[in-house]
């Protein structure tokens, strides 16, 4: 683990300046691991993801190939948005894959955490697989990889308890064939966002919300079905809705919708109705090891909950988590 652990002598990249010194050097740094040879990269549209193949763009261009999944577990229409941005607006080799079905089938039943984000690591690795055998010469898999992910994840190294896993940090299967290619895993989360605007992607794309990568399959906690991830995902979009609204959306790091395994007795229509839980999350930091609780108006709360609990079939609460990081984490799972 020790290639894994950031030298104490790295200087934070907080100007452009110190952007610009690291891109140069990784890209010197990616032509000398990948040659003439191609790189397979999980591209899920979000700012780390996004970086890497920017960098792996500008130093190997058209070697690249963009693997863009969607696993079933995507917010409302982030994959349609994903092809756009990329196939469009960066001339991306792009390769889109729906597996909903078979990420799905995997997790059924499936409800301890950990257990759901190695099935969901493990999958992905199978797809890109699966991808590169019907392409030739892809000999690395590129990967967003960030410092926080390490740190979370290596602790079991050290003799101590992770605080959870990652989906591209140590659960990739030993007969794997590619070689990995993790640019920006000494970076923190507000350091990859410098890095993003030194090398000219657009801000909303650099700044865009954060999302696991699992995804909603780590929101929609407990054994996921299809009604409650449906639910999920319809929630979350008016949440996103709703901060766009009201300028939150700029000013809150992260936010989502998290949907427990439980129902609770409500009425609708003058009758018994037992539905879900919606939980709001708003949270400030600027590398991911801690974070702040951001406070959301009521007013603006109260037109949250009441367009939830009237366009979303199955949910009959809205519940707001006040927890800090530490002690909780920024995701429930």
């Amino acid at each position: 683990m020790e290639n894994c652990k950031r030298p104490e002598s790295m200087a934070r990249i907080n100007t452009k300046e110190l952007a610009d010194a690291f891109i140069e050097q990784q890209i010197k740094e990616i032509r000398e691991q990948v040659g003439d040879k191609k790189v397979l990269l999980a591209l899920s549209g979000g700012v780390d993801s996004s970086v890497v193949a920017a960098l792996l763009i500008k130093a190997i261009g058209k070697q690249l190939v963009c693997v863009h999944v969607n696993h079933g577990l995507m917010r409302k229409d982030e994959s349609e948005n994903v092809i756009k941005v990329f196939r469009e607006g960066l001339d991306a080799n792009l390769i889109y894959v729906d597996a909903t079905d078979r990420f799905l089938n995997l997790l059924a039943g499936v409800a301890e955490p950990e257990k759901k984000r190695k099935i969901i690591g493990a999958e992905f690795i199978n797809v890109f697989a699966d991808e590169a055998r019907k392409l030739e010469g892809i000999d690395f898999l590129a990967q967003g990889t960030i410092y926080p992910d390490i740190l979370e994840s290596i602790k079991q190294a050290e003799g101590k308890k992770a605080v959870k896993s990652h989906h591209n940090v140590g659960g990739l299967p030993e007969d794997l064939n590619f070689e990995l290619v993790e640019p920006i895993k000494l970076l923190f989360k507000d350091e990859v966002r410098v890095v993003g605007e030194a090398l000219g992607l657009p801000h909303g794309m650099v700044y865009r919300q954060p999302f696991p990568g699992p995804g909603l399959g780590v929101r929609c906690l407990g054994a996921i079905t299809r009604d409650r991830l449906h639910a999920l995902r319809e929630a979350d979009a008016i949440l996103r809705d709703e901060f766009d609204k009201c300028g939150l959306a700029e000013k809150v790091w992260q936010y989502f919708v998290v949907i427990p395994d439980i129902k609770s007795v409500g009425v609708k229509d003058e009758s018994r109705y037992e539905g879900w839980p919606a939980i709001i999350r708003a949270v400030n930091t600027t590398d991911a090891m801690s974070a702040t609780i951001e406070e959301i108006p009521y007013p603006v709360l109260h037109k949250i909950t009441d367009r939830i609990t009237h366009e979303v079939d199955g949910i009959n609460r809205v519940l707001m988590d006040l927890t800090p990081k530490p002690i909780g984490t920024i995701e429930w799972e």
